[in-house]
Parts: C-alpha cells; structure tokens; sequence
C-alpha cells in the first residue's frame, strides 16, 4: 500500500517545498500556512481525496456497532449507534476506530414516562443543520410499537470543547398499539429547498413521513399529513429508512426482512426512487414502494450477513454506504461496514460489496 500511493506523497512534499521557498511576504506566509493546514491532513487522513478505495477496510473498535450513522465534525468522524446511552466512535481517518464515550449518562426522564418498558435507545440519525447537531433517536422495546423518537442537540461533537452538551429537546413523535405505525428509526433528511423532514417506520404499515419545523426541529404544525413512502404487503418487514439526493432523484434506502438474529439475520438493503422527496417511490422495475417493491443493493454473503439499517455520507463527491452486518468469522457480532457507492449507467446506487463479496 505504501509504495503504490509514495509517488503521490512525493509530489505533494516537492509542491510544498516550492511554495515555501517563494519569496518571503505576508501573502506568502500565509497561503503556505494554510495549505499546511487543509492540504497536509487532507493527504494524511482521507481516502476519499485521494485513494478512493471500493471498501474500506475497518480496524480498531468497530463491533459491537448497529444502526449506524456517520458525520464529520472537525478533524474527526463520529459513528453513533444503538446502545445504552446511544455509543459514540470516532476516527482521523474513516479507517480506524475507537469508542469515544456517550451521549446520555442517564435518558433524559420524559422516555420513561413515554415508553415505561425502554431499554436501550435505538437508531440514532446525526445531522449538522440549521446552526446545530441534532441527534434523533427511537426509545422502544422489541416487537411492539408503543414507541417514541427524541431529539437532543449539540453545538459541537469535540468533546474537548466548552461548548460541548448534549440538549434534550424532548419528544418529537409517539406511537400506541392503536396506531399502524412504528416510531422508530428515524432519519432527518433536508430536501433541496432546504425544508427538513423526518422519515421514520419499522413494520406495521411501513415507512412514513412527517414535515418538520425548521426553528425547532420538531413537527410542522401546518402540514399534518403522515405521508407513506414504502411498505409490503401483508405488513412485512421494513425498516431502518434513509433518504438521499443524487442527481435528478430522491433515493429511499430501507431494510427489508429480520435484523437481530446474529448470523441467521436475513436484512438486505433495499432501494427506490422519485423526483420528489413525497413520493411515489419506484424501484427499477417501476414498483411503487408503497406496495412492496424495492430494487436490492446488497444481500450480505457467507461472511457478512444480514446487511442492513444503512446510512449514506457524502464527502468530496464520494456516496459512502455505511452500515452494520453481522460478522459469522466473530460469531455474528453486528459489525460497521462502510464503502462507496458505484452508480450506474441509469443513475442506481451500485455496492462494492455485492460485486466483491470477498472483502
């Protein structure tokens, strides 16, 4: 690995040395200090810039990790995920990983009163916007949907920072057994006029959505409408939604089928589209989502099974497909998998891992 990319590290150490060597000014002095600032860790850090790679290959502390989401805040990348107090991870470089500590000592107390039975909290999505880290996150317990989503913000990610706290902002959204929605699994995504909304859902009538206030960060008041995305008949497995724009489109990545069973877990990542973040989703064949289509991106293989609950990071042009599969090599401890996603000649996110099911 060393010696294909030390072309690269020789040129970029001669281009540093031919800017300080110019004439010693201001300018000069400046422009040099911040290309040792942005270029250098950029070279040392990122294998988006510069290499690339189909599949990262993980090290450190990366199982037991599920239901991830990535962000980068800094020098650093943060993974949050399922777990007692909703674990952090963190890395210089996206290859390897060491935990980072937690969100919530304690769960704020209103989960309690919502939802008597919690006990870890579920499926945190971490989004940068409007000014804020905000974190929502499922507080449930298996099988039932007498469930609620939270929101909790943050100034920053740097733990080392004053200015470092986690807010609780309370409830977003519930659901009772009377209802036919689940209210977990949330995703925040913000459409291309800037206007955010929650996707959520796990089984029952499927995947919905919900418009969300840009000051608070909670439910819009003046669009009430519960809008259904994806589901499969006969309430089937589905979960674990994430919306993103590429291109012309809104693509709608879920889950379908049993997560949690380690190795036996039959998860795959599945995934439509539309030109409106609102639906209709479609898959490849033209199959509504509302009624059980979804065009597969990746099954899982002898060694990754049951991959699932994505999310996708885009930095520098690069789709990075993040998510948890369980590992049969560590008797099927649900393990982070990241790797950049191909698109083809139609516009459809391709995975590495289902072209090169070695890795």
């Amino acid at each position: 690995m060393i010696r294909k990319f030390l072309p690269l590290v020789v040129l970029f150490v001669l281009a540093l040395l031919a800017i300080t060597q110019q004439p010693a000014n201001a300018a000069n002095t400046t422009r040099t200090a911040a290309l040792q600032q942005t270029l250098v860790p950029t070279l040392a850090a990122s294998p988006i810039a510069t290499m690339q790679p189909k599949i990262l290959a993980l090290t450190g502390v990366i199982a037991p990790v599920h239901d991830p989401t990535l962000v980068k805040d800094g020098a650093l990348y943060y993974v949050v995920s399922t777990g007692a107090g909703i674990p952090i991870h963190c890395s210089k470089d996206m290859l390897s990983w060491d935990i980072c500590g937690k969100v919530f000592q304690f769960p704020p107390a209103w989960i309690y009163k919502a939802v008597p039975d919690v006990g870890d909290l579920w499926a945190p999505d971490l989004v940068f916007w409007n000014g804020l880290y905000h974190l929502y996150y499922a507080a449930s317990s298996f099988g039932s949907n007498h469930s609620a989503i939270g929101l909790a913000t943050n100034t920053t990610l740097d733990q080392g920072s004053k200015a470092y706290k986690w807010v609780d902002q309370g409830e977003v959204i519930s659901s009772e057994v009377t209802d036919n929605f689940n209210a977990i699994d949330p995703n925040l995504v913000i459409d291309q006029n800037q206007q955010p909304w929650l996707v959520f859902g796990s089984f029952w009538t499927g995947i919905k959505m919900r418009k969300i206030d840009p000051n608070s960060g909670h439910l819009d008041t003046t669009d009430q409408t519960l809008y259904s995305l994806a589901g499969r008949p006969g309430n089937g497995p589905i979960e674990g939604a994430y919306v993103v724009h590429h291109g012309d489109y809104y693509f709608l990545f879920v889950s379908f089928d049993f997560c949690c069973r380690s190795v036996d877990s039959t998860y795959k990542i599945m995934v439509g589209r539309s030109d409106k973040i609102t639906g209709t989703y479609v898959d490849r064949d033209g199959q509504p989502m509302v009624t059980g289509g979804g065009s597969l991106v990746y099954g899982g293989e002898a060694r990754w099974r049951g991959p699932g609950h994505n999310m996708v990071y885009v930095e520098n042009g690069v789709y990075w497909l993040v998510y948890h599969a369980y590992d049969a090599d560590m008797n099927g401890v649900p393990t982070l998998r990241i790797e950049a996603l191909q698109w083809d000649d139609k516009g459809w996110p391709v995975s590495p891992s289902a072209s090169s099911p070695t890795q």
